[in-house]
């Protein structure tokens, strides 16, 4: 059985669904306050994303291509649960968070709005600039740059389905709209 996610224009294996980018690493408890500062909430996303990690890393949205990854460690996403922090990394253009473990609440939100998070136990063996390729539906991270593979629990395809739409808001309203045409 071939598994398959709804898109625009039909359907898509899951197994298409494939993130590539280029890792930017940090550390351990890298909370929302880092991630999103609260003096740019009110922005647009995009300007908003400008600001993204700038208290340790003022270069990131300038350095972050489309797609990228973003790696740390243990306890990423902690503090506020501001939805923004998300969403921040989103449209800076991270396709992806790796870490230790997150905190619960960013996690969801991160799901919720189409950004894939993944807890990898192993995430020392990443480098910052090192080429990555995380397949979600079948749970493997390829490190590109230094022939290594990573497991992690794949996707349901339900997940891969929210994400590939944008988020809970887009799904629900694409499913609406289908509902309403029929």
């Amino acid at each position: 059985m071939i598994r398959a996610i709804t898109c625009k224009g039909g359907l898509i294996p899951v197994t298409d669904y494939v993130i590539r980018g280029r890792v930017h690493k940090y550390g351990d408890n890298i909370n929302t306050d880092i991630i999103s500062p609260a003096q740019y909430m009110e922005l647009s996303y995009a300007d908003m994303a400008a600001h993204a990690m700038e208290g340790i890393d003022p270069d990131f949205s300038r350095k972050v291509r489309q797609g990228d990854i973003m790696v740390a460690g243990k306890n990423f996403g902690s503090g506020s649960s501001r939805e923004t922090a998300p969403i921040a990394l989103k449209y800076a253009g991270i396709g992806a968070v790796v870490a230790e473990f997150f905190a619960r609440i960013f996690y969801r939100n991160a799901i919720n709005i189409g950004l894939p998070v993944i807890e990898l136990p192993t995430v020392e063996v990443i480098n910052d600039g090192d080429e990555l390729e995380i397949d979600l539906a079948k749970g493997i991270i390829r490190n590109l740059t230094q022939q290594k593979d990573c497991y992690f629990p794949s996707f349901p395809d339900h997940i891969i389905e929210l994400i590939h739409a944008g988020g809970l808001v887009p799904l629900l309203e694409k499913k609406l709209l289908a509902k309403e045409s029929h």
